[in-house]
């Protein structure tokens, strides 16, 4: 295992609305950055750990990220150094809200396949929070994802004040494909190179 300079880090991940913890990316992902050292939680939001199936409803949202609030507090009270938060689709989506509405609650973000709008319908952009967020953020997007275009996803970060960084996955979907072990390695680069410059392209 390489030596790492984020040893005291940690790392919180959180899964999409038809997932759980064990999704397959989110433990190819605590896999990789448990090699560089770094201590990762995967957690279940509060409507998985009530009902092992199904969506989330559309009053879950808020105590999801309460549950995701009360899990970075704890860790918070375990960890003296920086704590990062992950989530994919949905689960990234109320970390991001969650970030938003409670600047320094974590030092990072990473967001993948963040769901920018409901399939076929552009319109109806979950960005009103984005102005809000001071942690830098990456993404991390499928070129075929179909809650949002990179294009579109380019245009909503930038409203986003804080420092961005896109990874763009060519030919992934909304699950960033099957090789999970590959796409958490390109992910973790990505994101412990990430030096909080404004805007950062995808890197080649």
């Amino acid at each position: 295992m390489a030596l790492s300079i984020f040893t005291m880090t940690c790392l919180l991940l959180t899964h999409g609305a038809g997932s759980n913890r064990n999704a397959p990316l989110l433990v190819a992902l605590a896999n990789t950055f448990a090699e560089h050292g770094i201590e990762v939680s995967r957690y279940d939001l509060p409507f998985r750990q009530d009902r092992p199936h199904g969506p989330p409803r559309p009053n879950d949202a808020a105590r999801d990220r309460e549950g995701l609030r009360e899990q970075i507090t704890k860790l918070r009270s375990k960890h003296s150094g920086q704590i990062w938060l992950g989530g994919h689709s949905y689960g990234g989506r109320q970390s991001s809200m969650l970030a938003a509405e409670a600047p320094g609650l974590v030092d990072r973000l990473m967001l993948f396949s963040y769901p920018l709008h409901p399939p076929g319908k552009p319109q109806q952009l979950r960005t009103a929070h984005f102005p809000k967020l001071t942690a830098p953020v990456l993404f991390v997007h499928g070129s075929r994802d179909p809650f949002g275009t990179l294009d579109e996803l380019k245009s909503a970060i930038a409203l986003i004040p804080a420092p961005v960084r896109l990874l763009e996955i060519e030919g992934a979907g909304h699950d960033l494909g099957r090789d999970r072990e590959a796409v958490a390695a390109r992910i973790a680069a990505a994101f412990l190179e990430f030096d909080g410059q404004q805007h950062q392209p995808d890197p080649k």
